[in-house]
């Protein structure tokens, strides 16, 4: 049966991980594994999420299947939060998921079904699942320029000419904020543009939103999202709360589709149904209620809101840090990019020999690509990453 299987590529951060593990070293530091950190170095629980799970822990007396989209107070608490208002509810179709992951998951089978011959344009370079999982699903991939090594910020105008390239029954891939893994983004005008190149050619975006509240608030990440969607017949939406709620392992995500109006909506509900149906039937609750109690209770949700802003703070605080840091011990402002980039990652846009120097010399364990995890350093291993960077001429 089993002597056919191929054996699989290696997943980079997986694999760093487990390299990270077993490197002896007292002074190794971790800037690959996506995840928040602490300026204690752990992942904590955070206070409303505890809170909410002892409500519901006093007040649940079943454990039955939720029904095959999940709770409809879930997928109305996140479609509030995400895009508050900014189409019709009766336009828009959800489901939770495993995930974020397990919503990216459903958008891509969804768009299969639809459109067997559509092409999702995808970001050069993203979040590599996306990559993995439309090869696995023969979806055909273009890529689209994004990010510039030299700047350290968006190649714009290369972004904007592939585009154009994109017609009527292909996908868009968009990041909605805090681009991973380059924490480069787009601002205002630039969405804007975005937008306009979308109405011309008829693509249909999805946008991929895993950190709202990491970047510039709950309101202002989720402004080029909202903005998009307003603005076009049709989008999907992947949303995860792994890390604006600090609940990674409870799986929780929601797939939001939306439609040109709302006599469209009940056949894409039902798609959504069936698809869960074929892969998991009944999605996960215990993060989706935890989220719920916290969204729809206004003295936990003021409580996370503060925590979420504190957490964004403290990525600030070391953003600043070390971009100052650099200046000082380059004597230029070429590493100024790293305190206008947004969310746990930034890319230093150098080369995979450069991140192997960094990682023997050094101990320092980041991506090949050179994505590093803001969220794994802190005020004392700051100066420590930024010496290590000038001794290997990044």
């Amino acid at each position: 049966m089993f002597e056919t299987l191929k054996n699989q590529p290696a997943d980079k951060i997986l694999t760093l991980m487990q390299m990270y593990r077993d490197d002896p070293r007292e002074d190794k530091i971790d800037l690959g594994v996506g995840v928040y950190k602490d300026p204690t170095g752990l992942t904590p629980v955070m206070r409303a999420v505890k809170a909410a799970e002892h409500r519901i822990w006093e007040a649940q007396d079943t454990k039955v299947y939720t029904g095959l989209v999940g709770d409809p107070a879930f997928s109305d608490a996140m479609i509030g939060l995400v895009l508050d208002g900014a189409v019709p509810r009766d336009t828009v179709a959800a489901a939770a998921t495993p995930g974020g992951t397990g919503a990216v998951r459903q958008a891509f089978e969804m768009i299969q079904m639809a459109r067997p011959d559509a092409r999702v344009f995808v970001s050069d370079p993203t979040w590599p699942n996306h990559l993995s999982i439309l090869k696995y699903l023969g979806i055909e991939v273009v890529n689209y320029r994004y990010f510039d090594s030299d700047t350290g910020g968006v190649d714009f105008d290369g972004m904007v000419e592939d585009l154009k390239q994109a017609r009527a029954g292909d996908v868009v891939l968009l990041h909605g904020c805090c681009h991973n893994p380059t924490g480069a983004n787009l601002n205002t005008s630039e969405w804007d543009a975005v937008i306009k190149v979308l109405q011309q050619t008829g693509a249909t975006p999805m946008i991929d939103i895993a950190y709202q509240g990491f970047g510039d608030g709950l309101a202002d990440d989720a402004a080029a999202t909202r903005k998009v969607a307003a603005a076009v017949p049709e989008c999907l939406i992947a949303a995860s709360c792994s890390k604006n709620f600090g609940i990674y392992r409870e799986r929780t995500g929601l797939l939001m589709v939306i439609a040109a109006d709302s006599s469209a909506r009940k056949l894409n509900q039902d798609t959504l149904a069936f698809l869960n149906r074929q892969n998991y039937s009944f999605p996960p609750d215990h993060g989706a209620r935890v989220v719920t109690t916290i969204l729809n209770d206004a003295d936990l949700r003021s409580d996370w809101m503060q925590e979420l802003e504190d957490v964004r703070n403290t990525m600030l605080g070391i953003r600043t840090q070390l971009a100052a840091e650099l200046q000082r011990l380059s004597g230029s402002d070429r590493f100024g990019f790293l305190g206008q980039h947004r969310g746990m990652f930034s890319r230093l846009g150098t080369t995979p020999e450069k991140v192997e120097e960094l990682r023997e010399k050094h101990g320092i364990y980041m991506v090949g690509d050179s994505r590093m995890n803001i969220a794994g350093l802190n005020q004392q291993t700051v100066p420590i990453l930024a010496r290590a960077i000038i001794d290997v001429g990044i």
